[in-house]
């Protein structure tokens, strides 16, 4: 389970639009220049990673993602796999027993088949956030950036970011972070 349908999204179709409907964005565009993500191939692995690196400093994360990859063959997390790992080998990687056990509810969602991978790209957003939020450990902030960074869906807004919402202040030049209401309509 480790690929989604390939849906190639036109990100410069996508900004465009953006800067065409608002010119406060598109002078933002224009400086920080072309999109360039590009949709990832292992959602579980990415989950992974996301877990890990909740909370925490960014190098931090690469460290101990670096260390995490290492107990799978060929580096790449499985589900399977890591059920079969011990607590021990977890905490080892540096690992909190809280995001051992929820790397465990992941990996036990898609052994089970209960993350629908090979639909996600016919499912809406919402769907693929509501598949996502009732594994332990993965919240709508984790699941719209999923949905953003490994999906690539150009539509989302995600309004409970805190630097979205400081992007928005500086960006729209206000005294105070944005309401969700008022992003949405800015």
């Amino acid at each position: 389970m480790r690929s989604v349908t390939k849906v190639t999204v036109d990100w410069r179709e996508a900004t465009r639009h953006l800067a065409r409907v608002d010119p406060t964005l598109g002078a933002v565009i224009e400086r920080v220049g072309p999109c360039t993500l590009r949709p990832g191939r292992d959602c579980f692995g990415a989950l992974c990673k996301a877990i890990i690196s909740q909370q925490i400093s960014g190098p931090v994360a690469i460290a101990i993602s670096g260390r995490f990859k290492k107990l799978f063959p060929r580096s790449r997390p499985a589900a399977g796999h890591l059920l079969t790992l011990s607590d021990e080998q977890l905490r080892s990687v540096g690992l909190s027993r809280q995001k051992a056990s929820y790397l465990r509810d992941l990996a036990r969602h898609f052994a089970e088949g209960k993350v629908p991978v090979r639909r996600f790209a016919k499912m809406s957003d919402e769907e693929i956030i509501e598949s996502l939020i009732p594994i332990k450990g993965i919240g709508r902030w984790t699941a719209e950036m999923f949905l953003i960074f490994v999906l690539n869906r150009p539509d989302l807004l995600p309004v409970d970011d805190l630097g979205v919402r400081k992007g928005f202040q500086k960006v729209y030049g206000l005294r105070g972070e944005p309401s969700a209401p008022k992003m949405v309509t800015l």
